[in-house]
């Protein structure tokens, strides 16, 4: 918590909270119960067992349909006595709870509230504050928390409420309701309590993240976390996490465990009954329905983002590292393409003379994308870029200069003005929302696909834009702008793959990676100057310049060798 005076959080409109997805609106996906099980287990294996005169005082600060609670209570004592507390905004939710809970365990306290659970955390902190109903003592704390907090990006909740939360629970940027949960459980869990929080597995990479994490490992003991990545275990599209602390209580810190799991092509003959039974192999371990999973088994490492550490990984990275002449984020500065937020309007095949030519550029997108060289065959598209630069600074053309493009734009101003946000910003209606830097375009430039199973790479030579779907980079120096050949070299090559999932280790599903700004800056490059370095710049010249595909792919492959043997590694068959 920060030292700001607390603030009552406005009212908001009842929400369902629990994980949300982008199914209709108000849908939400509760905790599967094969998961609900394994978090109750795992609390429970690391509560302390003493004796008590209290009754055991158990949180869930969104209870949803009362799946967690009910998970953790079968596995305590029946003789065990409880209280049990619980929050949720949607009332529907809190009743259904209230009524399971009285069926399963009658001899426990209920304290059951249709309200919000971020307030409460709040309130804890402001004496000044009116109290919730489960006020009794000054300050409240629980023993066992057990959470399966909403995936809402706080913006969505209102300008308000997601400014007041961001100032309260020190965040910022792209944050996300869970984190703002993640730092209220850990203000309230007692000192010698513990708690199992799912979560979506997003805020150990991000930069958005950074606070929640630290935050984390300043205020919980935290002893394992599990990143169930691409497993499938929720009908949705998040990709959830599990984390396991305790209360910090004076003791020396523990080590923190770490556990991953992705799915993987690798051939198998090690087989488990389900995702959860998997977790206790390390390695390739197949499932019953036929897919396939990679576990590995470490050391949390959260030098800067949180993965799994071993030995070997290690010893692998200071190899790395050993024969890293510079990184992509030193050699040149890596942005995200325009976007329009009008696509329709300005992006398109046959323009036929409607606009001036001057303002027309080729551009380049996800669907033309090939490794070394784009596909420019598949599009002949093509961007109004109403973007010019004067003295330096960026601004947008004077249409009375351009009067086909004029016309044409008005006939869409309905359209384009409908983007209020472009007009907040005292830009012109007709302007691109993220128009990046008109000068920058006609620099040669690496460009690359964001969210992909294998990487994709390529240079453009030509001066065409990069629409938002991809990302690209051009050199802080015009001088080192043969660093480019050596960047796309190992961006397409075998040993990125590796690298991604020994540094970051963060996919989508069906194994697709995230190919964005904080992680591409920091992949390695060999020395430009060695034999190895020089050679791979030679052949991904080559390789620009072969249009059979057969014959690039054949160089691409050698290309990839020589690159495993730049960062002195042997050369791994990479399977999946």
């Amino acid at each position: 918590m920060n030292d700001n005076p607390i603030q009552t959080l406005p009212p908001q409109p009842a929400m369902r909270y629990k994980l949300v997805t982008n199914e209709k609106a108000g849908g939400a996906t509760y905790t599967p119960k094969i998961l609900a099980d394994f978090v109750a287990d795992e609390i429970t294996k690391l509560m302390e067992i003493h004796d008590r005169t209290a009754p055991l005082r158990i949180l869930d600060p969104a209870v949803g349909d009362g799946e967690l609670l009910s998970s953790l209570l079968a596995r305590l004592p029946a003789s065990e006595s409880v209280e049990i507390y619980g929050f949720d905004t949607n009332e529907n939710a809190v009743n259904a709870t209230r009524d399971r809970l009285i069926r399963e365990r009658p001899s426990a306290f209920l304290h059951i509230e249709a309200g919000d659970f971020l307030e409460f955390a709040l309130n804890q902190a402001s004496p000044s504050i009116e109290p919730s109903l489960f006020a009794g003592n000054s300050f409240q704390t629980f023993d066992l928390i057990i959470a399966n907090p909403p995936y809402v990006r706080i913006q969505i909740l209102g300008a308000e409420y997601a400014q007041l939360l961001a100032k309260q629970f020190g965040l910022a940027g792209r944050v996300d309701l869970y984190h703002a949960f993640i730092l209220g459980i850990s203000a309230v869990l007692s000192p010698h309590g513990v708690a199992g929080i799912i979560v979506s597995n997003r805020f150990m990479t991000t930069k958005a993240g950074a606070a929640v994490r630290k935050a984390v490992r300043r205020s919980l003991s935290l002893r394992h976390v599990w990143d169930f990545g691409d497993t499938k275990i929720f009908n949705a599209a998040v990709l959830p996490a599990v984390l396991l602390a305790a209360g910090r209580n004076g003791d020396c810190i523990l080590e923190s465990h770490f556990t991953s799991i992705y799915e993987t092509h690798t051939p198998t003959n090690c087989e488990r009954g389900s995702i959860i039974d998997a977790l206790q192999v390390d390695g390739v371990v197949a499932i019953p329905d036929g897919r396939r999973f990679n576990v590995r088994h470490g050391l949390l490492n959260d030098s800067d983002i949180w993965r799994v550490a071993t030995d070997a990984g290690d010893e692998w990275l200071r190899a790395v590292d050993a024969h890293t002449w510079r990184t992509f984020g030193d050699v040149g500065k890596i942005r995200v393409g325009v976007k329009t937020c009008g696509d329709d309007v300005f992006i398109r095949k046959n323009w036929n003379g409607e606009v001036e030519a001057e303002l027309l550029r080729p551009v380049l997108t996800h669907h033309i994308a090939a490794q070394f060289r784009a596909d420019m065959a598949k599009s002949q598209r093509q961007i109004l870029y109403p973007h010019e630069t004067c003295d330096g600074k960026r601004r947008a053309v004077d249409l009375a200069n351009y009067p086909h493009a004029a016309s044409y734009l008005e006939r869409h101003r309905k359209t384009l003005e409908a983007r209020t946000y472009v007009l907040e910003a005292g830009r012109r209606w007709y302007e691109i929302w993220v128009p990046q830097d008109p000068d920058e375009w006609r620099r040669a430039k690496l460009v690359f696909r964001d969210i992909v199973e294998k990487p994709c790479f390529w240079l453009d030579l030509e001066g065409a834009v990069v629409n938002g779907d991809c990302y690209w980079m051009t050199c802080h120096r015009d001088q080192d702008e043969e660093l480019l050949w050596l960047a796309v070299a190992v961006g397409n090559s075998k040993f990125i793959e590796s690298f991604y999932d020994h540094r970051f280790n963060n996919k989508l599903y069906s194994g697709r990676r995230r190919f964005i700004t904080q992680y591409v800056e920091k992949f390695p490059l060999p020395d430009p100057a060695s034999p190895f370095g020089k050679l791979i710049i030679q052949k991904a010249k080559t390789a620009y310049q072969t249009t059979a595909i057969g014959d690039r792919n054949r160089l691409a492959g050698e290309i990839s060798d020589l690159v495993w043997k730049a960062f002195g590694l042997p050369i791994e068959k990479i399977g999946g």
